[in-house]
């Protein structure tokens, strides 16, 4: 669904792709109903549930029962239900293979539309031209087009980073280098600076030495094509430029974000345990901003006309969760992050130390221990943690952040067993069972 245009003047509503992953929800529940057993372990389930307990206190404490419901459900839907519906509903690494190659199939369409915007420069407008590559997502959501293709990038580094065939392997490097372009064209620093500091993890997460070859691969070529051929608009240069100005002369965007990061810090300080209530930043932002704050940003091309786009939340996730729900929403979201990462990151450890290689023989789409689903599961979480330092949820992209955090939750919250298919004897449809045990719908294991 995210594949589809936006339509204009439909932003901030639900999408088609939010009612997908309502019907997701749906059917998920439907099955477990049916079964009727606990599907999740009980590491599983806290961890997945933390945030409710800080979404609850601050929905009480919004400013109205309907924008209560509205931020409840919204934040439920991207942290809690999708994911969970993620997790229950893979059954095996296969299943999370075709998914990535979905993510890198959707980056690549999107990307395609992003490159052909540029130029025939009819993208979203920036600096008096409309070149900004964004997508089917419109000049409102300038942020969507650069989420998505981040997110195939990684997942086509992580792919290309593993141990699977050698074409496999190929393909998945050459997309990855050709989604660099999109996300350049969507002159996104925030983007920029979560795709490099995630690529860089995934290298060293992989093994030093190859992160070193690569490393000076990427340098050689850079110089040859910066330096030597030129490679890269005058614009994007000094894009590039700003990003190592955003302290000493920042321009109006940066400013603006400054100005609404003091502006969250100070709601916080008012209301520290539970904040202001959900969708409370909005109402409480110019009783706490200064009078550098402008009155909106401008939007203008990719089919839409011009338009004043107010500024509704601080551009930092970390800062909006605090304003709106103080420590106690702040430390139960943020703590569910930390423990997908450090599971996520156990699970790589793990997978390294039964077999260096990281391969089992065969080589077959089901073989190896998984250590491309670990990159990309690491680098997924890695790369929204570290945007969300410049960015938050809203827009029809955010729907794919939930999937995102479904993704890492399975690798990161699986049986240990079943990462190992080598261990277990394979069962009907392929599914890896142990002795005495029979496969649920859910991939779990219930004792014959």
């Amino acid at each position: 669904m995210l594949a589809l245009p936006v339509a204009p003047g439909g932003e901030g509503g639900a999408t088609a792709a939010d009612a997908v992953s309502g019907l997701l929800v749906m059917y998920c529940v439907i099955r477990l109903v049916r079964e009727r057993r606990r599907p999740l372990t009980r590491t599983a389930a806290v961890i997945l549930a933390m945030p409710v307990a800080g979404l609850a206190v601050a929905a009480l404490g919004a400013a109205s029962p309907g924008a209560g419901l509205t931020g409840f459900g919204r934040y439920l839907q991207i942290f809690v239900l999708v994911p969970a519906a993620v997790v229950l509903l893979l059954r095996d690494r296969r299943d999370f293979r075709l998914l990535v190659w979905a993510f890198v199939a959707l980056a690549l369409w999107q990307g395609a539309i992003g490159v052909h915007q540029y130029a025939t420069g009819t993208g979203a407008s920036y600096m008096g031209e409309e070149i900004r590559a964004v997508g089917t997502f419109g000049a409102a959501d300038v942020m969507g087009m650069a989420t998505v293709v981040a997110f195939g990038l990684v997942c086509a580094v992580g792919t290309a980073l593993g141990t699977g065939p050698a074409r496999q392997r190929a393909v998945a490097a050459a997309c990855a280098l050709t989604l660099l372009a999109p996300l350049a064209l969507s002159f996104s620093r925030g983007a920029w600076i979560a795709t490099a500091v995630t690529v860089a993890a995934q290298l060293a997460l992989a093994g030093m030495r190859r992160a070193l070859r690569v490393g000076l691969a990427v340098v050689a070529v850079a110089v040859v094509l910066v330096g030597g051929v030129g490679v890269g608009t005058a614009m994007l240069q000094e894009r590039i430029t700003s990003i190592t100005q955003v302290t000493d002369a920042p321009d109006r965007s940066v400013t603006d974000r400054y100005t609404m990061w003091a502006a969250a810090v100070g709601m916080w300080r008012e209301h520290p345990a539970a904040g202001v209530g959900l969708k409370g930043f909005p109402e409480h932002r110019d009783g706490h901003a200064s009078l550098a704050l402008s009155s909106g940003s401008d939007t203008e091309g990719a089919g839409a006309a011009f338009r004043r786009q107010p500024l509704l939340s601080p551009h930092n996730m970390y800062l909006l969760v605090l304003s709106e729900q103080g420590l106690i929403g702040l430390l139960a979201l943020a703590g569910s992050w930390l423990a997908l990462l450090v599971c996520a990151l156990r699970g790589l450890v793990r997978v390294r130390r039964r077999d260096p290689a990281g391969a089992a023989p065969g080589g077959g789409p089901g073989s190896g221990h998984g250590l491309d689903c670990a990159l990309v599961s690491c680098g997924l979480l890695i790369w929204q943690l570290v945007d969300f330092a410049y960015g938050d949820i809203g827009g029809p992209s955010t729907v794919l952040t939930a999937v995102c955090f479904g993704l890492v939750a399975w690798w990161a919250l699986m049986d240990p067993a079943s990462a190992a298919p080598s261990a277990v004897a394979a069962g009907p449809g392929g599914a890896a069972v142990r002795p005495g045990v029979t496969v649920g719908p859910f991939g779990g294991a219930a004792a014959r």
